[in-house]
């Protein structure tokens, strides 16, 4: 279903619903949210927004954090 998509269509009602799914699936399964912008074709905030709307809870970003000094 998403990688049938055209960029920078619209996305409405049940289809988006469908994709909002599909994508939530995917990232729970741990997926990141960039390569399911790329594999979809739609831009990061897209898809963050998508997940967001779904109920999807999202993961931090990862990597090297900061620490105070001590």
């Amino acid at each position: 279903m998403a990688e049938t998509l055209r960029k920078g269509t619209r996305v409405t009602g049940d289809e988006r619903s469908d994709l909002a799914s599909d994508l939530k699936r995917r990232y729970d399964n741990g997926e990141s949210i960039r390569s399911l912008a790329a594999a979809t074709g739609r831009s990061y905030g897209f898809v963050h927004r998508l997940l967001t709307e779904a109920g999807a809870t999202l993961r931090g970003r990862g990597g090297a954090t900061r620490r105070g000094r001590g």
